[in-house]
């Protein structure tokens, strides 16, 4: 098939620059993926090393007489912060393909919030093709994992099996990673294609891999080729995005390792830095994902159909 990348590429950056709205779907959608954590710790900021302040000593004093109730409420809230996160981040995608969809299919205009409520009934489908593929990736990590401690456990203790066995779970877990990375890709741009086919074909999940494996199949070249694009594209952006975060990480832990942790003045720096630059990089990341989605549903659009042969099937997710 004659597929044109340029026109794809193009096309995709003409939407999200003119349809701003999907920076903020572009934004949603990035939750789902991960997120950017800053942790620090050091010294007392009143004297030398493991000096504390009295208010800190009696928080860690309060921690310790109440460590269970603080390790189920930390439980209960990561586990908010997860669903939440989930929640966001599938709504993001779902968002930036119906969002592309419309665009291509005529609409002059987009907003948010008509956006948003279009893309609820197709939450549960998108979750559930998520949750196909992730669970069984993560069982058979969870059990590498977990055997790898145990050996480690019994070679620990003096077993001569279980140092046998953990030298034989080294390679077996390389192996198993390394393995997974090519499956993964491939895995990740049939998911692609699913998800892609539920908005825009509203079929079920297992409908929707039956849709996303013979729409990868038979178009095995372009679909390799446009993800082999979109990644280094992905790489080079993220790269340049996260320059400011180096230009402000480095020079301070520096100046504060060259000071003993006596002086917190760098720390305190790097963290007005940082939160400076985190909205413009939460943006910059935003613009990025709702840039790969759109080219991913337009790639979509090329290979299938035209977008007004998907409009009834569209239309009939909101009837």
């Amino acid at each position: 098939m004659n597929f044109n990348f340029g026109e794809v590429l193009t096309r995709a950056w003409q939407i999200i620059w003119k349809h701003k709205v999907l920076w903020i779907f572009g934004i949603l959608a990035g939750c789902g993926r991960g997120s950017f954590r800053f942790n620090s710790s050091g010294r007392g900021v009143n004297g030398g090393p493991g000096q504390l302040p009295p208010e800190v000593l009696r928080i860690l004093q309060t921690i310790q007489e109440n460590l269970t109730a603080f390790i189920v409420a930390g439980c209960i809230l990561l586990l908010l912060i997860w669903a939440v996160t989930i929640f966001l981040g599938t709504i993001g995608r779902i968002g930036l393909i119906r969002g592309t969809y419309n665009v291509e299919a005529g609409a002059e205009s987009l907003i948010f919030g008509q956006l948003f409520s279009e893309s609820m009934p197709y939450f549960w489908r998108m979750l559930g093709v998520s949750l196909i593929v992730a669970v069984p990736f993560l069982f058979v990590l969870a059990a590498l994992i977990a055997g790898f401690i145990a050996f480690a456990i019994s070679a620990n203790n003096g077993s001569d099996a279980g140092a046998v066995g953990l030298l034989g779970m080294v390679p077996l877990f390389i192996g198993c990673i390394c393995l997974l990375i090519p499956v993964m890709f491939v895995i990740g741009m049939i998911i692609r294609q699913a998800e892609n086919a539920i908005v825009l074909e509203n079929l079920g999940v297992f409908p929707s891999l039956r849709r996303g494996w013979d729409v990868f199949r038979a178009n095995l070249g372009p679909i390799i080729l446009m993800a082999i694009i979109l990644a280094v594209l992905a790489l080079v952006v993220g790269l340049v995005i996260a320059i400011p975060v180096f230009i402000i990480v480095f020079p301070s832990v520096i100046a504060y390792a060259a000071g003993e942790g006596k002086n917190w003045t760098p720390l305190l720096l790097m963290t007005i830095g940082l939160c400076i630059y985190t909205p413009i990089l939460l943006v910059l990341s935003g613009i990025m994902n709702a840039y790969l989605e759109s080219a991913w549903t337009l790639t979509y659009l090329r290979l299938t159909a035209t977008p007004q042969d998907h409009a009834p099937a569209v239309l009939e997710a909101n009837a």
